[in-house]
């Protein structure tokens, strides 16, 4: 659960007062969109849900933690129960778009038999099998995006943020991407999104809450308040649940011959060996 209890933001360097005696409540597996216009208070909104930024006045407890009595050590441990898809991607530039899914899993711990199992899977679910070796400066904006979202699924979290994830992508891709955090969502993860994208929230259909200088303008159950139309594209019906999938390309096969591991013949022959040594 996300529980915001009249929560104000003020920003002491402007006196800019972002967020004012803000209340809200998100139930765990719910799909919520946030709109509203630049400067409304949403990108507050989120920084407080990540901790990036404390509440000037007001109690928030996201996941069972209480984000005004945190610690410092505590703040690495409660990101980790969310996957976080930025605007800007903040996507590490030294490293190739394999390892900076990798990265995500690295930092938790994770063992490198499941890295190298759950990667190539999400890089074939976002469509960037052939684009495993490159860097961040080699992709477009909209293949970055997609590296940001392959990264916030990496760890299965409980609940995935994410701030205008379709911004630079065409409105297919959009669709694609939304319809992949709703195919998420529906085995049971939070989604929660910023968006502009009116359009894409009537098509999707979920709960919409309106902010409005700094405060909740509307909170309705669904988008049927919204007069735009839904996207529709020929044939759509036939991708759905394919996403990016694309032309593999000669990467597939480095993929497989660096990275892919056979969970389970790996513990068969740990099994074995251990036999070996209590025989001996």
């Amino acid at each position: 659960m996300i529980k915001f209890e009249n929560v104000t933001k003020v920003y002491a360097e402007t006196n800019t007062k972002a967020l004012n005696d803000f209340s809200l409540e998100i139930e765990t597996g719910e799909f919520v969109f946030i709109v509203g216009s630049s400067g409304a208070g949403k990108s507050t909104l989120l920084k407080l849900m990540m901790r990036e930024e404390v509440p000037t006045s007001g109690a928030i407890s996201i996941n069972g933690y209480d984000l005004n009595s945190m610690k410092k050590k505590e703040i690495p441990f409660f990101r980790r129960t969310m996957g976080i898809v930025f605007q800007d991607f903040r996507l590490i530039p030294s490293m190739n778009v394999y390892d900076n899914i990798a990265y995500a899993m690295r930092v938790i711990g994770s063992r490198e038999n499941a890295i190298r199992k759950r990667v190539p899977y999400l890089l074939g679910l976002v469509g960037l099998n052939s684009k495993a070796r490159s860097k961040p400066n080699q992709l477009s904006g909209g293949e970055q995006q997609r590296v940001a979202l392959a990264r916030a699924l990496a760890n299965n979290a409980s609940m995935i943020i994410a701030d205008e994830p379709t911004g630079n992508v065409d409105p297919k891709m959009s669709y694609e991407i939304v319809d992949l955090l709703n195919h998420i969502n529906s085995d049971g993860t939070t989604v929660i999104m910023v968006t502009h994208d009116l359009h894409l929230v009537k098509t999707f259909n979920h709960r919409v809450i309106t902010i409005k200088n700094g405060c909740i303008e509307s909170d309705y159950p669904d988008a049927s308040h919204i007069d735009v139309e839904p996207y529709k594209f020929e044939s759509i019906e036939e991708s759905v649940g394919t996403y990016f999938l694309e032309e593999s390309g000669e990467d597939l096969s480095y993929l497989v011959e660096n990275y892919a591991v056979d969970v389970e013949v790996e513990e068969t022959s740990a099994e074995e060996n251990t036999k070996e040594v209590k025989a001996e």
